[in-house]
């Protein structure tokens, strides 16, 4: 089972939010919904390309540390 979404991220460091499961591009002047189906389709796979990625490292983070080859080089 997955975490739960949040009702509200942005999409790394854009302008790019989604609200409750629909796209809006975000400004200090105010927000726009996106409203063009390609546009959400790229930002939808966009956010789930950062998703993996961020798993992705957070599983790297979680595994112990092993010495790396260059650090044990030399040593018998």
């Amino acid at each position: 089972m997955s975490a739960p979404t949040p009702r509200s991220a942005r999409l790394a460091q854009s302008p790019a939010v989604l609200r409750e499961g629909r796209w809006w591009l975000v400004a200090d002047a105010g927000s726009v919904p996106v409203a063009d189906p390609a546009f959400t389709t790229v930002l939808d796979g966009f956010a789930e390309a950062v998703a993996a990625a961020d798993r992705a490292v957070a599983d790297l983070r979680a595994r112990p540390s092993e010495p790396s080859a260059s650090s044990t080089r030399g040593r018998r």
